[in-house]
């Protein structure tokens, strides 16, 4: 057996998460121990071994509305640091600790192996101006959610202050932290695998009635992990509508489900689709609900794509739009921070205001219209994906990162 020259704890309460290329990636290298960890509801990986936890309660009701995501964290905190006890006991000592810090896993860490490299993922830091919060005035943001949200960064301060190194996948991600601790907080995206992910001029997609879409047909794209105003849902429908006025022929395929990962609910609807099927009108023969795909499937969607809108409040930027991009897709973002960082008007995308659901409408009629005036764009979208998102990049950045402990 190789001898074991460096111990990997990866926290994660959805484990992998993000992780699940470092992950696997260190596991398979020799002189690397990996243990995972996440909630015992997390879909885990086959390469990693990890460890369940569950939380010993919910929080309470009779907890102030402005601390229950705190006593969430407590809790949270409490259920990992009982199972890093237990392999403390069984003499376990992890050389580095990374963990995506958000729901509360790591906040007595420090009090059980205080020698490791602690290495917090730092997704996004709520509440900081000119970012989501107040973003969409359809949305009016009231004094509790700020109060919420300011009292919930308690959390995210005491993370950025007690590990010993930040690591944030987009510099808009990064800028959104408190400047104090910037120095801290490295940049390093995991990466995008532009090997599996090109363009297909031969790529089909079968759908749901039984039509077959082909690469250069006509097809606009939307993808989302679940449909919600935070990922420009509503105004996408919006410009849809506007869209099969102007063009007959069209088909729209949307990828995502109907939870809210970001945001809320509608408070008169089951969720946003059939809240925004309520407002506008489409031919449904024509959109193409396809809830979450298996990963091959979302990659031949991507393939079709004669157009794929991406909208986002100033956010986290999903990684569904570097993947559209390196699958060689004309890419019609939302004019926001995380968008600007990596598309540039005309160059390798084309950008369009949030809320203008006329220029939205437009841009995809043109995309779907002249596809081969895209070409360029097309290929300049591949292009900066591999330059500055590729998987080699994220692994020896990630591996800087667990070295030095």
């Amino acid at each position: 057996m190789a001898e074991i020259n460096k111990r990997i704890l990866i926290v994660h309460q959805n484990f992998p998460g993000q992780f699940r290329r470092i992950g696997h990636v260190r596991a398979q290298e020799p002189g690397w121990e990996v243990i995972g960890m996440g909630r015992r509801t997390a879909p885990g990986m086959d390469s990693v071994r990890w460890i369940p936890y569950d939380t010993a309660r919910k929080p309470s009701k009779e907890t102030h509305p402005y601390l229950r995501q705190m006593e969430d964290a407590v809790l949270h905190g409490q259920a990992t640091a009982r199972v890093m006890i237990k392999l403390k006991q069984q003499g376990y000592r992890p050389d580095a600790i990374l963990a995506h810090p958000g729901w509360g896993e790591t906040l007595y860490v420090r009090d059980i192996f205080p020698d490791a490299r602690l290495i917090h993922f730092c997704e996004w830091f709520y509440g900081t101006p000119g970012s989501d919060t107040g973003f969409d005035p359809e949305f009016p943001t009231s004094f509790d959610t700020l109060a919420k949200l300011r009292t919930w960064n308690a959390l995210h301060t005491l993370n950025l202050e007690h590990c010993d190194v930040g690591v944030s996948p987009t510099n808009w991600q990064r800028s959104r932290h408190p400047e104090i601790y910037l120095p801290k907080i490295q940049l390093a995206h995991e990466g995008i695998d532009t090997e599996l992910l090109q363009p297909d001029a031969s790529a089909q997609f079968k759908l749901p009635n039984g039509h077959v879409v082909k690469a250069g047909d006509p097809v606009i794209t939307y993808v989302a992990r679940n449909l919600e105003p935070y990922r420009g849902f509503h105004n996408f429908m919006r410009a849809l509508e506007k869209v099969q006025q102007a063009h007959p022929r069209c088909h729209t395929i949307i990828v995502g489900g109907d939870d809210v990962s970001y945001g809320q609910k509608p408070s008169d609807a089951p969720n946003w689709r059939e809240k925004m099927l309520r407002e506008v009108k489409l031919d449904a023969s024509r959109t193409h609900f396809m809830g979450k795909l298996p990963y091959d499937q979302y990659r031949k969607v991507l393939q079709v794509s004669a157009a794929h809108i991406y909208l986002t409040y100033p956010f986290v930027l999903s990684w569904s739009m570097l993947e559209a991009m390196a699958s060689g897709c004309l890419v019609i973002g939302s004019r926001t921070g995380p968008v600007q960082e990596v598309i540039t008007d005309g160059e390798n995308g084309l950008l369009v205001d949030f809320f203008d659901t006329g220029a939205m409408a437009d841009r995809l009629v043109e995309a779907i219209n002249n596809q081969a005036a895209f070409k360029r764009v097309r290929e300049a979208a591949q292009q900066t994906v591999r330059e500055r998102y590729s998987l080699a990049d994220g692994d020896r950045a990630f591996r800087r990162l667990l070295v030095a402990a």
